[in-house]
């Protein structure tokens, strides 16, 4: 449970920057701050998504909130226009817990109201439920109303809404519940409640504004329409309740979905691998980035804005499903994927309104077969991976080899080499019209850690399955790119290893050198292999994960701040990476020995982290940190692989809580917790 005080909530500055989010497990969600006060054009009560996990669109924006004692009128609300916060009902919260999900404690005149908000699992639907849960009023009020005003935008999340003439302002009514669909192309929002009465509207709320997104240099200003008010008797009745959906819902069940939700919720707890505050928290949010897509599952990257990326999906699946026992799901995750393999590649990610997938990346089919080996130490369903994974892999190594997309391919030296101008195909993957901010053509160094890391997984796969000239094969190219590797990426001048070799190699100290050192099988000898991690824990590690460069190089840029030009300059040239966290202790565990002493040191460089799920998107890690001290937390509020990647190296490294891996060539740690 996070739980914030009066002195939080009340605090302008600092109330804002902490975010809720609920999820449906189709890719919709619910968001705001602990005041309800909308900072971001995502912020919403219903996003939903309406192909899922995309097609997101923001169709209830908020409720505005009023309650009446003795016809004194207090609002609960809260609201950005120019120049001033109206209403300023966070002066009334007592308390923002996230128990499960939202709730937040009004107190006014010695009556307290308690809110809460969750979304229905596997629905476009939110539930919004107001409790009067004690009346210590000292006049003994005869009457107690709630008055509620729902906002509406109808448009795509991405957006913003302006009032405009083609709005239909028309509700249809039927006891206990009220629909509107202001547009014949998006669907209908229906308000299931227990009012006593409703009061038909039909009024513009005008220039909102949204300071999360006047700070990221995009248009901050919104008009939302209220199509009517809803009348709620606390004293007749102390409960009131509204379900916000596209599908017409019986308010009555309110109390029954309520129950279900946090039944659900209580698994997720009760499948975390260690019964601490911390474990328990990551493991909650897993549960969060896991979502349907046709039938099978998927990952939805991070929130607010990103759907499921091929990349991220294979980094973060081991971490999100594993820990936890989910292997369905993980098998669901890796089934989904191989469905859309082309010319060897993995979608670089699914569009948001459904176009052919882009395949311009060059590490996902690689991270592919590495989050099926992580799948198949914890599972052990060699079934599965031989059946409908094997050949797949196979097929991928092929088109690598003989050449695919974007000039990817094999060269003479046994690594693979790619890159055509204009297109970036790493992880650093930041672009500005034709700029292309890190350009990494040729042969970057991650690249060739997980092109041999995979070439060693199909050795052994080939081995299992009794495909022994393809054993011989994968055999042969691994022993080829580890002598190429060494000969043409150790820096001996620095003791670390080149970004990439394209002609000259570029000396840039980066984190992609890490991975040499973290996957299962690395190409370094040991000596190399302590000496890159030296080199990255001093001048990349941060409280909050990696730098992307160093400080001490001249494109170094250690503030993420202005509009999208200068903040994807800055994205992958300093700014601070947490899910790269994961892969850096993994390798100073490794090289250390697993001792105690390095697992002590990991535990406590995880711990701003864990004082970080109280701040920014609560219960979940940020995407990125500045560069810069103290490290203001940017970008989303909530990403997979930043949870996935802490979550994997703290029960895995830290806690030692492995599968037996010998057979695919991994030491098994200790299971004894590291001293406090």
């Amino acid at each position: 449970m996070i739980q914030l005080k009066r002195e939080t909530c009340s605090d302008l500055e600092a109330a804002p920057r902490r975010e809720w989010l609920e999820t449906n497990g189709l890719g919709g969600f619910a968001s705001s701050t602990i005041i309800g006060l909308n900072t971001r054009r995502y912020h919403g009560l219903l996003v939903a998504a309406t192909k899922p996990p995309v097609g997101r669109l923001v169709l209830l924006s908020k409720l505005e909130e009023t309650v009446f004692i003795d016809g004194k009128r207090f609002d609960l609300s809260a609201n950005r226009y120019p120049g001033i916060v109206h209403p300023q009902g966070f002066r009334y919260l007592k308390e923002f817990r996230l128990d499960p999900f939202p709730v937040f404690t009004y107190e006014v005149e010695g009556i307290e109201i308690m809110k809460s908000v969750f979304m229905i699992h596997g629905e476009n639907s939110t539930v919004i439920l107001y409790h009067l849960r004690t009346n210590n009023h000292p006049g003994s009020p005869k009457n107690m109303g709630l008055e509620i005003r729902p906002l509406v935008a109808f448009r795509e999340y991405h957006g913003t809404t302006h009032e405009n003439g083609a709005f239909n302002p028309a509700v249809r009514e039927r006891p206990g519940l009220a629909s509107v669909t202001p547009y014949d192309e998006l669907p209908s929002l229906h308000l299931a409640h227990n009012a006593i009465e409703l009061r038909k509207t039909s009024d513009w709320y005008r220039n909102f504004e949204y300071d999360a997104e006047r700070e990221r240099g995009l248009d901050c200003s919104e008009d939302l329409f209220s199509p009517f008010l809803l009348r709620f008797d606390l004293r007749l009745r102390r409960q009131a309740s509204i379900i916000a959906s596209t599908e017409q819902r019986d308010v009555a069940q309110a109390v029954e979905y309520r129950q279900a939700e946090i039944t659900r919720r209580r698994k997720a707890l009760v499948a975390s691998p260690i019964e601490d505050s911390f474990a328990q928290s990551l493991a909650a949010a897993s549960d969060q980035y896991l979502v349907s897509r046709s039938g099978e599952k998927t990952v939805i990257a991070g929130y607010h804005w990103f759907g499921d990326w091929g990349r991220d999906t294979m980094i973060a699946l081991p971490g999100l499903t594993l820990p936890t026992g989910k292997y369905e799901v993980a098998r669901s995750i890796l089934r989904t994927f191989a469905k859309h393999v082309d010319q060897g590649m993995l979608p670089n990610h699914f569009p948001d309104a459904g176009e052919t997938p882009e395949y311009n990346t060059l590490d996902a089919a690689l991270w592919f077969i590495e989050a099926a080996r992580a799948y198949l130490a914890y599972a052990g369903d060699l079934e599965f991976v031989r059946d409908e994974l094997y050949p797949i892999f196979a097929d991928i190594i092929s088109w690598h080899v003989r050449g695919t997309h974007y000039g990817i391919k094999v060269d003479d030296s046994g690594l693979l080499v790619s890159g055509e101008p204009g297109v970036q195909l790493t992880w650093m993957d930041a672009k500005v019209g034709d700029w292309v901010v890190t350009p990494r053509g040729g042969k970057p160094v991650e690249i060739q850690a997980l092109w041999y890391n995979a070439l060693c997984i199909m050795e052994d796969l080939a081995s299992r399955f009794g495909d022994e000239a393809a054993r011989k094969r994968y055999h042969h190219m691994a022993a080829v790119a580890d002598w190429s590797f060494n000969q043409l990426f150790w820096n001996e001048d620095l003791g670390c290893l080149y970004d990439v070799v394209n002609g000259g190699p570029d000396s840039s100290i980066r984190p992609n050198q890490i991975f040499a050192v973290s996957l299962p099988h690395s190409m370094l000898p040991r000596d190399r292999a302590r000496s890159v991690v030296e080199k990255v824990e001093k001048h990349l590690l941060t409280p909050f994960g990696l730098r992307s460069l160093a400080p001490s190089d001249p494109q170094y840029r250690g503030c993420y701040t202005g509009g999208p030009t200068d903040r994807d300059g800055a994205y992958h040239r300093g700014t601070v990476w947490s899910w790269l966290l994961g892969p850096f202790i993994t390798a100073y565990i490794k090289v250390n020995g697993g001792s105690e002493e390095a697992r002590c040191q990991a535990h406590a460089w995880l711990s701003p982290l864990e004082s970080h799920l109280a701040e920014a998107g609560l219960g979940h890690v940020s995407e990125i940190f500045e560069g810069d001290a103290p490290h203001r937390p940017c970008g989303c509020i909530a990403q997979a692989w930043s949870v996935a990647e802490i979550l994997r190296v703290y029960v895995e490294d830290v806690r030692g809580l492995r599968p037996d891996m010998r057979q695919s060539g991994l030491p098994v740690q200790s299971k004894n917790p590291p001293s406090p």
